[in-house]
């Protein structure tokens, strides 16, 4: 019925915008309009309601460029919900990819930090980690370009009510949320129950804020959009550091995190025998694997296009642009490793082709608005070799990462941020900076003719996430581990962490009795 209607409708529907935005006729329908709905066999009531009803003016319907700007203004807040419902969403992509990637006796513990990573992270960052983020003292005042100054409990500091900005805290503790998970799988299987709950607490509330604030927030000394107090930019090396959506400041912060609780809580049990030589240990769950990595690669749409921030207008194209992207890198993380893996040991392995494209997934989340499509899949691919060489590494230094999460979220991480610094695109990294024109973008990336600023200072940036994470979390997991808190005890690891310490295991094994 609608299809041979659909050009007619599509016309009045452009007209309606026009009169809308007019507001001087009367009716929405011109006489040959009103002609050839009832040609086309469209009920006269139906007409009426298309044609013969007021118009605009007479409506109500008369729309200002304020209505206009309120409209955008909630499509675009509805859009960062919708993503950062997504990016939420991804805690249960980990979940999955955690609990399949472990031992069956140890699924309950690592599920329930999974969940404690949501709960206090959002309490801690509630309480700290947004002001720290992008805190204020009041209204007008301006944050360091260290550390958040106001809004601690989400309260201003001036004590106004104007504060509105409830989506942003939202879309950040999803963010946050993520970056906290990262680590629970690299220190699986053994380590103190008591110990990952304080190191969530810490990380979502503290180490990780301080990150986001250097390079998100506009007062942040490494951020590209930094200004100073009076609005003008104020960028290190005149570029900034550029990290779209948190390869650096996400997964690094994660990833790195994680590495240093897998080096000072030591490896599993058997993990490597007594010549060092590293014994499998694989998950008890291939269907889990992957059922993680989908959930996961759907979150990332909320993740990398989500942060354009925003979707009316010509944000929607950038918004589609990073879709694709995205999904560009993922698709040639999963083929790499898998050409990778087949080559070396003459194995389909499907652990490492859903390991592969999450490689593939971190490498773009830095580049994803200012990479082309090309690079985005070069990125991804490169982010496969960075996985199978990073993994390798670990195993020589006897540094157990059941899941592997340092080598996806930390290595690949930094790939991702070096990945910007040598193929950013001039065009799209000055439409991001907001460049007059094209050639006024003079820093982007170095391979294609850019200069080394923009390389140099994502170094920058990652040697300070690194020692930045390195020195805050791994003093607490040593300061926890001389205190006797950090690992379970070799009887509860024997055992299983769901026997000895959640009151079961996961899977209740018991014949039926019908």
């Amino acid at each position: 019925f609608l299809a041979p209607r659909m050009p007619l409708f599509a016309a009045l529907a452009r007209r309606v915008a026009t009169q809308i935005s007019t507001s001087t006729m009367s009716s929405w329908c011109t006489a040959d309009d009103t002609s050839a709905l009832s040609a086309s066999g469209l009920a006269q009531s139906a007409i009426d309601v298309l044609c013969k009803a007021a118009g605009p003016e007479r409506r109500g319907l008369a729309v200002t460029e304020v209505d206009i700007a309120l409209i955008q203004g909630s499509q675009d807040i509805s859009y960062m919900l919708i993503s950062g419902f997504f990016v939420f969403f991804m805690q249960a992509g980990f979940a999955m990819l955690c609990a399949g990637s472990v031992r069956s006796k140890n699924v309950m513990n690592i599920l329930i930090k999974n969940v404690l990573d949501a709960c206090i992270g959002c309490m801690a960052y509630f309480c700290f980690g947004y002001a720290i983020s992008y805190g204020t003292k009041s209204s007008t005042s301006f944050s360091g370009e260290f550390l958040g100054e106001g809004w601690f409990f989400l309260a201003k500091g001036d004590h106004d009510d104007s504060f509105t900005d409830w989506h942003v805290f939202f879309f950040q503790w999803a963010f946050t949320a993520a970056a906290a998970t990262i680590t629970s799988g690299a220190m699986a299987e053994r380590t103190a129950f008591q110990a990952y709950i304080a190191y969530s607490f810490i990380l979502s509330g503290f180490v990780y804020p301080v990150v986001v604030h250097w390079i998100w927030d506009t007062a942040g000394w490494l951020c590209n959009w930094k200004t100073d107090a009076d609005g003008n930019a104020d960028l290190l090396n005149d570029v900034g550091m550029h990290d779209f959506a948190g390869s650096g400041v996400v997964h690094m912060t994660g990833g790195i995190a994680g590495l240093m609780g897998a080096a000072i809580v030591g490896p599993r049990t058997g993990r490597f025998d007594a010549s060092g030589r590293p014994m499998a240990m694989p998950g008890h769950n291939a269907a889990l694997v992957v059922l993680g990595t989908f959930i996961l690669w759907v979150g990332w749409y909320g993740f990398n296009p989500g942060s354009v921030l925003a979707i009316t207008g010509a944000a929607a194209v950038d918004v589609a642009r990073c879709a694709v992207t995205t999904t560009l890198a993922a698709a040639a993380g999963g083929i790499g490793s898998m050409i990778l893996n087949y080559s070396l040991y003459k194995v389909w392995d499907l652990v490492a082709v859903c390991n592969g494209c999450l490689a593939g997934l971190v490498s773009i989340t830095a580049g994803a608005y200012v990479l082309s499509p090309w690079s985005a899949i070069l990125a991804g691919f490169v982010g496969s070799v960075v996985l199978w060489g990073s993994s390798k590494l670990l195993l020589k230094l006897k540094i157990d990462d059941p899941l592997e999460a340092f080598p996806v979220h930390g290595a690949c991480g930094a790939w991702g941020v070096i990945a910007v610094g040598l193929f950013a695109d001039q065009k799209l990294l000055g439409s991001y900076m907001g460049a007059a024109s094209v050639d006024a973008q003079e820093n982007y990336g170095a391979l294609l003719g850019g200069g080394g600023k923009l390389l140099g200072n994502q170094i920058l940036g990652i040697v300070i996430i690194t020692l930045w994470v390195g020195a805050t979390i791994g003093g607490l997991f040593f300061t926890l581990k001389m205190a006797g808190m950090l690992r379970a005890s070799a009887e509860e690891e024997a055992a299983g962490l769901d026997e000895s310490k959640h009151g079961g295991s996961a899977y209740n094994m018991e014949p039926s009795k019908v």
